[in-house]
């Protein structure tokens, strides 16, 4: 299932994301999923700031990428992503950024995230937050 009417999260490489090499440090597609999933939460209609707002934080509990082809500067990319799991605590994002400049896939990553609150305790959306858990619940498998 896809979002018909999503724009994926879109932009050029800059320079200084760039290596001696001309290429794209790895270390940037973390900063990128991030990015994207910002983004994201604004498009369902949560913003990060609206999230705060509600006294919550949501850390990155783990991050991995399987790089598959370069981006060097100036390439335009794209992001798309799908939350693949959730359950009202905890929940899981895809990506996949493609090289928009050479018509490649680029990379495949993933990211665990939790909601906590202010004290760094996990915090049960479903029950206290049920707005934004039916917002996260509604997008669940949905390719952005």
């Amino acid at each position: 299932m896809s979002n018909k009417n999503y724009i994926p999260f879109s932009r050029k490489a800059y320079y200084y994301e760039a290596d001696g090499m001309g290429i794209v440090h790895h270390s940037n597609y973390i900063r990128w999923m991030e990015e994207a999933r910002i983004y994201w939460l604004e498009y369902i209609g949560y913003p990060y700031s609206k999230v705060e707002q509600l006294g919550l934080m949501i850390p990155v509990l783990s991050a991995e990428c399987e790089y598959k082809y370069p981006i060097r500067f100036d390439d335009e990319f794209e992001i798309h992503l799908t939350l693949i799991d959730f359950n009202g605590v905890r929940f899981s994002v895809e990506y996949s950024i493609t090289n928009k400049t050479a018509d490649k896939l680029s990379a495949v990553c993933r990211s665990s995230h939790c909601f906590v609150n202010k004290d760094f305790r996990p915090a049960r959306t479903k029950r206290d937050f049920p707005e934004l858990y039916n917002v996260f619940n509604d997008n669940l498998n949905i390719e952005f």
